[in-house]
């Protein structure tokens, strides 16, 4: 890879992504409701799981809930990357709350998959 390439992330694919999350849950008033347990919370975590499953990453769900999502790396011994946040709400929240670091993250590995970057 040329070293003074700049990869970008597909703005308009974690638009809709954001978009499609923010629905499960949603208020009249344009917020979310997505509490922590419920079934719309279950919703969101299985919309999430299933768009890492198909960005190839693998996905483990732990006891509680917790949505875990790997993607193994090309060097073994080198070092992890992590990011993380969480996709429930306040009954008042918004659609980015912790959203958008669970998606930015989810991005970030799409676009490495659309690069071919391993």
């Amino acid at each position: 890879m040329d070293s003074q390439f700049t990869p970008r992330i597909n703005g308009a694919r974690l638009w809709q992504s954001l978009m499609d999350l923010g629905a499960v849950g949603a208020t009249p008033k344009g917020g979310v409701c997505r509490i922590a347990l419920t079934e719309d919370d279950r919703k969101g975590r299985d919309l999430v799981a299933s768009w890492c499953r198909e960005a190839g990453l693998d996905v483990r769900v732990d006891e509680i809930g917790n949505v875990f999502a790997r993607r193994a790396g090309t060097e073994p011994t080198a070092p992890a990357v992590a990011t993380g946040s969480h996709i429930d709400t306040q009954p008042s929240g918004g659609k980015f709350d912790g959203n958008f670091g669970v998606l930015a993250g989810l991005e970030v590995m799409r676009t490495l998959n659309d690069l071919g970057i391993g």
